[in-house]
């Protein structure tokens, strides 16, 4: 069956018709079930051709479809905690850059794009933590004359121009024309400003590419007010649950709707609810902002060796007090040791709960803080693939206390897998791949130590729905090929998945 379009034909079609799968296999158990769906809920799970509330004439008069499984897993649907959606509907419409291994390689790509017509650049993806030469608008300057050139880094807290760029967007250069943390996402703001209708199309697609990769849901960090955009997509059909989050600059709007996270937000027949109110309080690894208590190797003249801390505690502190106070649960960005050490002290001081987004370099002290203020920690395990070379270099003798997911978990944390697409792909599977193996590319595991088992990374990946599917659960599914308790790190990245369901409605299926 080919991918379906939207979730409003399968509204119209499906609402009063229950559905029975049938000869199913859950991760880890031998004898296969049949599974009873109705009212967008799991009714039942029974042994396989035992009968129950599908097997005769449902209530509503209507037949019950029934689709013969063949011995196909089935899990809880996959979801994404953390994304940038629109980001990543954008970037394959843009120069890809991820391969690039110096500045004067990102250079060529330009000059040929510029070549081959292009009247300006907007390109994703580079990574110059480990270059030889460095980044200059003179480079860029060289092979792009007039063409306007915006370079956006892989990890997305900086971005590399031209001067015909420059002006364009009325920003002054520093000499490497590097712009860095707000200046880099005040034009990054400007890059994403696309008509509704073009870039809503955009993130169809990227949701139905989601869709093919078991995904039900997402939680959406765009860095403008989402809840407009939500309501107006969901309105046209959509095939992914969302929740949006809130910026410090949207927040006091926030609370004067009202809105608080968890609600479902009306017009969106459940699939758009309120999410977290996110904070930025440091930068990242490869732009050597992410804020340490220990400076970055070479850097010591630096005006920032330790990163940044690009919220002050004074201001910190009043934010979540006032999200809190209204019912938003706070997501806070700490990717350095000192700048998660310093939310930790944060949440503490106001007392409240909520995630800490990217949690990616602890001490080991800070774990426990975790636990006992129950922090949940967001984190992304596709980053450490990406990172650990530079981490080598950047956090060399502290990578042992980076992407701490074994001790995390031990210490009865509650992890939460994301993919912050389009720094990594919007794809479960990898996140889990990555969390369990430590390695890609046939490489040696990096740090082994902290790899959880299957089990706990799809766990990690539901959104709460645990790592089985059970009667009385929203009808929020993955169909897949394998078992994913028995599969390699490799099989997992690449689970082949028949079909994904959301509230028991297909919007994804080949079975």
């Amino acid at each position: 069956m080919p991918v379906v379009p939207g979730l409003k034909r399968e509204r119209e079609r499906d609402d009063a018709v229950p559905l029975l799968l049938k000869g199913a296999r859950l991760p880890g158990i031998a004898e296969p079930v049949d599974l009873h769906l109705a009212g967008g809920r799991i009714a039942a799970v029974r042994p396989a051709g035992s009968g129950g509330p599908l097997t005769e004439a449902p209530a509503s008069g209507g037949v019950a479809r029934r689709i013969e499984l063949d011995g196909c897993f089935v899990v809880p649907g996959l979801h994404d905690r953390h994304v940038h959606l629109s980001q990543w509907a954008m970037v394959s419409r843009r120069l890809e850059l991820s391969s690039a291994v110096s500045a004067a390689e990102v250079a060529g790509l330009v000059a040929a794009a510029i070549a081959a017509g292009a009247t300006e650049v907007a390109g994703f993806g580079y990574r110059d933590g480990l270059w030889a030469d460095a980044p200059s608008a003179a480079l860029l300057d060289a092979v792009s004359g007039e063409a306007p050139v915006v370079l956006v880094a892989a990890d997305l807290h900086a971005c590399w121009l031209n001067s015909a760029a420059a002006r364009r967007h009325g920003v002054t250069l520093p000499d490497d024309g590097v712009l860095r943390e707000e200046a880099c996402f005040a034009l990054v703001r400007e890059l994403d400003d696309v008509a509704d209708a073009l870039l809503d199309g955009w993130v169809a697609d990227a949701a139905r590419r989601a869709a093919e990769r078991g995904v039900v849901g997402v939680v959406d960090y765009e860095m403008r007010w989402n809840r407009d955009d939500w309501v107006r997509r969901a309105a046209g059909g959509f095939p992914l649950r969302v929740a949006f989050g809130i910026y410090p600059q949207h927040l006091e709007r926030a609370i004067a709707l009202g809105l608080r996270t968890g609600d479902e937000v009306e017009g969106t027949d459940g699939l758009v609810t309120v999410g977290g109110a996110k904070v930025i309080t440091d930068g990242s690894l490869n732009t050597r902002t992410a804020w340490c208590f220990d400076p970055y190797p070479g850097l010591d003249a630096h005006a920032h060796p330790h990163g940044l801390a690009t919220v002050p505690y004074d201001e910190l502190v009043p934010h979540l007090r006032l999200a809190h106070a209204h019912g938003i649960t706070p997501a806070v960005h700490a990717i350095g040791d000192r700048a998660n050490a310093r939310v930790l002290d944060a949440f503490e001081e106001v007392g409240c709960t909520g995630s800490i987004e990217h949690a990616q370099l602890l001490r080991h002290d800070d774990v426990a803080r975790f636990a006992r203020l129950g922090i949940v920690a967001s984190v992304q395990p596709e980053h450490a693939m990406d990172d650990r070379d530079v981490a080598d270099r950047y956090w060399a003798g502290r990578t042992d206390r980076a992407f701490m997911l074994a001790e995390l978990a031990a210490a009865g944390v509650e992890l939460a897998l994301g993919s912050d697409a389009p720094v990594a792909p919007l794809d479960p599977w990898i996140a889990i791949a990555a969390a369990v193996g430590r390695a890609r590319d046939g490489r040696t595991p990096w740090h082994p130590e902290q790899s959880i088992d299957a089990r706990a990374a799809l766990s990690a990946s539901t959104n709460g729905a645990g790592d089985t599917v059970r009667a009385g659960q929203p009808a929020d599914l993955a169909i897949v090929e394998l078992d994913p308790f028995a599969a390699s790190a490799d099989e997992l990245r690449s689970m082949p998945v028949a079909a994904t369901l959301v509230a028991g409605r297909f919007t994804y299926s080949r079975l």
